[in-house]
């Protein structure tokens, strides 16, 4: 039997960035898929998962610098490949890195990420994703050992290979991103990923000499401490999922764990930050 969702259409003025602010707060609530539109964004959740007062605590909802409307509907289960299809464009960052679905044309860049991400997060468009593949060209990761803290599609996996990194560990709490990874680490021919599907848990006794974190906040205030006991000496720590408002609350809990920040990319008021352990 087909799952059912509750979609919701959410027309919004301007769009950016809140139509990417929209999209990171839907998913900390529950919400699965997304599909941007020219008015807006599409949104879909699981009628199981879904409550009358799921919306409460979006803030950007509740903000005057942007007019949001929305109407909501119940849907059988979208063809989520055939959506993103529809509106997945191919990407580049900083004319190095394409990031594409299989049927786009190969740019022919220096490096080429394929991935069919559907209802994952994680395909480059996100200011997170996009602000954490520019820390990761920056970096020498010939011969060193990597972590992908919530892995999604597995995208900043598969580059960190791509760079030579020598060991990939990728790991997200989600079924589906789990799923997705293994199939996008395949289909990138990668051989030194491993995918897990499980929280920080899964860290205890690993170490490694980059860590990757592109999380929400909550969540990474709450594993500091694990990811800094699994950071190598002179290892380097990439976080994101935030906002610049958010960046003194993270540096107060990083640097009690002997971390100093030396350089913060912010991208349409999301920040990504890299942190070296002394």
């Amino acid at each position: 039997m087909d799952n059912i969702y509750i979609e919701y259409n959410f027309t919004i003025s301007p769009k950016e960035p809140a139509t990417e602010i929209l999209i990171a707060e839907l998913g900390n609530v529950g919400f699965e898929s997304f599909v941007e539109n020219d008015n807006g964004v599409t949104a879909y959740v699981q009628k199981q998962e879904h409550y009358e007062t799921i919306l409460e605590d979006i803030f950007i909802l509740k903000s005057d610098e942007f007019s949001i409307e929305y109407s909501k509907n119940e849907v059988a289960q979208t063809n989520w490949n055939a959506e993103w299809e529809k509106n997945f464009t191919p990407i580049q960052v900083d004319d190095l890195v394409s990031i594409r679905a299989p049927f786009h044309e190969n740019p022919n860049l220096k490096y080429d990420i394929v991935i069919e991400p559907k209802m994952s997060f994680g395909t480059g468009h996100h200011e997170t994703t996009h602000m954490m593949i520019q820390h990761l060209l920056q970096l020498d990761l010939a011969h060193k050992t990597v972590l992908d803290m919530g892995c999604g599609t597995g995208i900043l996996a598969i580059f960190a290979e791509m760079k030579n990194a020598s060991l990939i560990d990728a790991i997200d709490i989600d079924n589906w991103c789990y799923e997705n990874s293994l199939e996008n680490v395949e289909r990138n021919n990668c051989i030194n990923i491993s995918v897990f599907e499980g929280d920080a848990a899964l860290l205890e006794g690993k170490t490694y000499d980059v860590i990757i974190a592109n999380i929400n906040r909550n969540i990474l205030l709450n594993d500091m401490e694990i990811y800094a006991n699994c950071l190598n000496d002179k290892g380097v720590l990439l976080l994101s999922g935030f906002y610049k408002e958010d960046i003194p609350i993270i540096n107060n809990e990083v640097i009690k764990y002997n971390l100093t920040l030396d350089l913060p990319i912010e991208r349409n008021n999301w920040v990504a930050l890299k942190y070296n352990k002394l």
